[in-house]
Formats: structure tokens, C-alpha cells, sequence
């Protein structure tokens, strides 16, 4: 979105492909509530929040095609040709870690027990005055327990005794009389009871079986994700990863990419890294394409 918005300030037409049905990726669907603290100006800002600034910045100028995941890229002439339907100078690659689908919960179930099992939270609403059990250890799974906790009872279950997460988010669960934090223990039963879940977790390390109810889980094991289709567009990449010069050019002449999905030597992998090299792919585009205009340098 960022992007988008920054080439039409500098006066570029400029179309927005996301394969989703609405605009904000991850931070939008996998962890809206998140607090991010590493975005400058912002003190801190709720992913939602960020990606709400984001999208009504972007000029009526831009058109966005939304349900598109793009297929097919071709090259022709002077121009790529995008999915047979639009033709395009420059193109920039900004799908982030690309299509993301969660780890599924290892243990079979029915349909009344698959309908209590989730892999996204985008409101907590739904889970209020319940008890909920959330499964993994890292930030997502952290995140999500603490903004829970305002209107629930939490149940933490992690196969290790230490967490991948901001340990100050930990601090703050751990201090919380509502939440329970289970490690090292993973999932070994699940049965419908009372219409709740019945999980037996197996305790790592001995024989030890405890059991727990919950009124719906969350589970956070985490994401496969891909930027494989690229890699059919001709670009020098890996399972995730575009390789990019210090332009954010790749290997093909007029595409570039930013963000999460890239990967030079020395790159961060944070929101406001992204932004700059947002600006520095659409500044060598304008070069690029006007080689003899005096660049205007431009702030949205």
C-alpha cells in the first residue's frame, strides 16, 4: 500500500494486485491487535491501526485489484504484460513471505470440534467470558494471549519451557491471574464434552497426561509460506526470497521488489526497512523510465 501510494505521488499509473479480498496482509489478517513498535513516528501503533493509515493514503489514483493473485508475467516488447489483462512498464514485487497457510493441529476431530479451532484472531469479541486455550511460543501466540486476556480466561500451551516471543509480552501473562501458561507440553487427546474441548496434553519428557477444557483454541504453530510463483516470472529467487541490488532491481530489467520478500546481504526484516526501500525502487523506476527528468523527491 505503502508503494502503491508513493508512485502515484510521483505521478506514476499505478495498479495494485493483492490475492486477497481486502488489503493488509499479514499484519491485517494474522495479528490486527498487535502493538508494532519499530515504525518511526509511531511510539507504538496497533497493526490494524497501521494498515487502516495505510490504505486511506493511498490517491483515488490507484486502482486495486483486489481477488487477483497474479499468474502470469510476460515480457513483451517494452512492457510486461500482466495476466493477459494489464500492461505494465516497471513492476515491484511487495507480496511480502507471500501465500501463507497455517500448521493444522495435529490431532484429528470432528466437525463440531474443527469449528472451535482457529488459526487467525482478528477480533476478540468473539471469545469474550470464555476460556480459551492458545497453542504455540512465539510472538503471534504471545500477541494473541494478552489481547485475549482482557475478555477471557487463557490457556498458554507450548512444547518448551522457553518462549520464542518479546519476553516483556511473556512478563506481562506471566503476572496475569486469568492466564495459565503450560509448558513443555503438546497436544495427545481431544475429545467433545459438554460442548467444550477435552484436551489431554502430554507433558514432553515423562508419561505425564493432564487434562483441560476450553471453549475454542487458537492455534499458532505458525505459517507455510511461499513466493514460489515468482520464481516463474524469471527472477533470480529462492523458496521465499527475491535477490535485489541496492536499486531493489532484479535480475530482470524493469523489476524490482521491496519488503519481506527481498534479500541482499545486511537486510533487517522490519516494516520501516520496507518503506524506504519502497522509495528506492520507485526512485530508480522514475529514473529508469525518464532518464533525462530531474527526479522530485517526494514524503507521504
Amino acid at each position: 500500500m505503502f508503494t502503491a501510494g508513493y508512485a502515484a505521488l510521483n505521478g506514476l499509473n499505478t495498479v495494485l494486485f493483492d490475492s486477497l479480498a481486502e488489503v493488509g496482509g499479514q499484519p491485517e489478517f494474522l495479528y490486527p491487535f498487535k502493538e508494532i513498535v519499530n515504525i518511526p513516528v509511531y511510539q507504538q501503533i496497533i497493526a490494524a491501526d497501521l494498515i487502516k493509515r495505510l490504505h486511506t493514503s493511498i490517491p483515488s489514483t490507484v486502482s486495486l485489484e483486489l481477488k487477483h493473485p497474479v499468474k502470469q508475467v510476460t515480457k513483451v516488447d517494452s512492457h510486461f504484460l500482466i495476466d493477459q489483462t494489464c500492461q505494465a512498464r516497471s513492476i515491484i514485487i511487495a507480496t511480502g513471505a507471500g501465500s501463507f497457510k497455517p500448521k493444522q493441529f495435529p490431532l484429528p476431530m470432528s466437525a463440531e470440534m474443527t469449528a472451535k479451532v482457529h488459526y487467525y484472531v482478528r477480533n476478540i469479541k468473539p471469545f469474550a467470558n470464555q476460556t480459551i486455550g492458545i497453542f504455540g511460543g512465539g510472538d503471534s501466540a504471545l500477541d494473541w494471549a494478552k489481547g485475549l486476556s482482557q475478555v477471557s480466561t487463557v490457556r498458554l500451551i507450548h512444547r518448551r519451557e522457553h518462549f520464542r516471543g518479546l519476553e516483556s509480552t511473556l512478563a506481562t501473562l506471566q503476572s496475569q491471574e486469568n492466564v495459565e501458561i503450560l509448558t513443555p507440553y503438546l497436544p495427545h487427546s481431544i475429545t467433545w464434552q459438554n460442548k467444550q474441548l477435552h484436551i489431554g496434553l502430554k507433558r514432553l519428557g515423562d508419561q505425564t497426561i493432564i487434562y483441560r477444557d476450553f471453549d475454542q483454541i487458537i492455534v499458532a504453530y505458525g505459517f507455510r509460506a511461499n513466493n514460489r510463483l515468482v520464481g516463474n516470472w524469471g527472477v533470480n529467487s529462492n523458496a521465499t526470497n527475491v535477490f535485489v541490488d541496492r536499486t531493489m532491481a532484479t535480475n530482470v530489467e524493469g523489476i524490482y521488489a521491496v519488503g519481506d520478500v527481498t534479500t541482499y546481504p545486511g537486510r533487517v526484516p522490519l516494516i520501516g526497512v520496507g518503506f524506504g526501500e519502497a522509495q528506492t525502487a520507485i526512485h530508480a523506476i522514475m529514473r529508469q523510465l525518464f532518464p533525462d527528468k530531474n527526479p522530485n523527491l517526494q514524503s507521504l
